[in-house]
């Protein structure tokens, strides 16, 4: 067996090292790069503002109790369809109803006691013009004639005393009718029933505040109350047109026109609350209609919305990617191309509209071009050469 000596070893780790080292050198990436690019085409820009909103009926009102006392019946119940003026509750009328009658009572007491006076005061006319042919023939005496005179006059009085009483106490039996009336509730407005706050049996202390009793709304059109934050709320405009879906049905658009822009924010965020902490967002609320005659939406209801703030169509559009905005020059930014010869180009480009990902281009580029939008590395390896 032949022996293999130092100096064959040597040689062999040496070669085996050159190979090894020239393989690398051949197969390592080459530190160029070759360019990402996008064909500039025409297209469409449309720019809009999101924001959360929440579905509320455009007419809703409170149902309340005018009157104190036990709720005796209840006629509806929540998710009931009511009309105008229909009965939804009856209150225990006991007490007023009462009062009502001792009202009337009291009337009729008045009025009998108008024609007593008047007849007193017709005999106190007669007794006057007897008086007064006595005295024409020195029968009786002057004081008498006077006595006469002044007792139709207290009578005459008597009557209009009597007669104010009447109209005071008509006036108070107005309202105690109307207080009775009050027993019986019925619909303000026809919609449907959202909410039933109070039971039968229940007793209703109207002394300090009216108890609400039920809550109806009009559900067939509803208004989505949306916030806006401050960075895009000068960007919406009342006309514009606006969109949204709920959480419960993504795929279904809902539209209106922004309708009011309420200019102060809400309660939390208002001007008397203490100033808010930095990074925090302030919210206004923007308001608009959406037709519900399939009653699909529910107050409440969580919306996403999409506020269109401006558009154009069939424009050279750039996607955002490639283009670099110049620092206090407005609509001037800056742009790579690639010319014919495969190097790129520096531009300086006017924008106009801009949306989320693409901006219309106004000059400084052409349709066709291939805008730069990134680069790649190019990791292909070189050819190895002995």
């Amino acid at each position: 067996m032949a022996k293999f000596s130092p100096k064959a070893f040597w040689f062999s780790l040496c070669a085996i090292a050159l190979i090894a080292f020239f393989f690398w050198k051949g197969t390592r990436s080459s530190p160029g790069s070759k360019f990402e690019t996008v064909e500039l085409t025409k297209g469409d820009i449309v720019s809009s503002v999101t924001a959360i909103g929440t579905l509320q009926p455009v007419q809703s009102v409170e149902v309340g109790a005018q009157v104190s006392g036990q709720i005796l019946r209840l006629h509806v119940q929540a998710g009931d369809v009511v009309e105008k003026n229909q009965l939804l509750a009856e209150i225990d009328s006991s007490v007023l109803q009462a009062t009502v009658d001792a009202g009337r009572a009291a009337l009729d007491n008045l009025h009998a006691q108008v024609s007593e006076q008047k007849s007193e005061a017709k005999l106190a006319a007669l007794k006057l013009e007897r008086q007064r042919r006595l005295y024409q023939g020195d029968i009786t005496s002057k004081e008498l004639l006077e006595s006469a005179e002044t007792a139709l006059e207290v009578a005459n009085a008597k009557i209009r005393q009597l007669e104010a009483q009447i109209v005071e106490r008509e006036s108070t039996q107005k309202g105690d009718e109307a207080l009775l009336g009050f027993a019986r509730i019925y619909a303000p407005v026809s919609g449907t029933v959202i909410s039933v706050e109070a039971k039968e049996g229940q007793t209703l202390n109207a002394t300090y505040q009216t108890p609400t009793i039920l809550r109806i709304a009009d559900l067939s059109k509803m208004t989505v109350w949306t916030d806006v934050a401050e960075a895009d709320i000068q960007r919406v405009k009342e006309g514009m047109t606006a969109s949204f879906t709920t959480l419960g049905n993504q795929n279904k658009h809902w539209q209106g026109v922004v309708r009011q822009i309420l200019h102060m924010p809400p309660p939390s965020d208002s001007l008397q609350a203490p100033a808010p902490e930095f990074g925090k967002v302030i919210n206004y609320t923007v308001l608009f209609d959406v037709d519900n005659a399939d009653h699909a939406l529910l107050p409440r209801m969580t919306t996403q919305v999409t506020i269109l703030t401006d558009s154009a169509k069939d424009v050279l559009v750039a996607p955002l990617a490639g283009l670099i905005p110049i620092k206090n020059q407005g609509n001037r930014w800056h742009a790579r191309v690639l010319d014919a010869t495969g190097k790129d180009q520096l531009r300086e480009i006017t924008i106009g509209r801009l949306d989320r990902k693409a901006a219309e281009v106004l000059d400084g580029l052409a349709e066709g071009e291939q805008l730069i939008v990134g680069e790649v590395p190019d990791t292909q390896p070189k050819r190895f050469i002995w």
